[in-house]
């Protein structure tokens, strides 16, 4: 099995309303050290082992569901978890 994290954020190009909104709250409650504020999702997914590449599965999964690529980028950490 493989425990897979996944981690999809914004373009750069992409304005993030959201995250000037709470970087906008942040500096009302005096953290005015925060220069920018980018929101994202994190997905953690268990995979069973298959005769499949687990690279290209995962691949597959974030540009078919998990990411909207046109405005969204995504990398994924993979990790084999050993059942006892």
């Amino acid at each position: 099995m493989y425990k897979v994290k996944v981690y999809v954020t914004l373009r750069e190009n992409v304005l993030d309303p959201q995250g000037n909104a709470v970087k906008g709250a942040l500096h009302s409650l005096n953290y005015g050290e925060v220069q920018d504020v980018r929101i994202g999702k994190f997905m953690e997914l268990i995979v069973e082992k298959s005769d499949r590449d687990i690279d290209a599965i995962v691949k597959e999964m974030c540009e078919k569901l998990l990411a909207n690529t046109v405005i969204e980028d995504y990398r994924y950490e993979i990790e084999e978890v050993v059942v006892q």
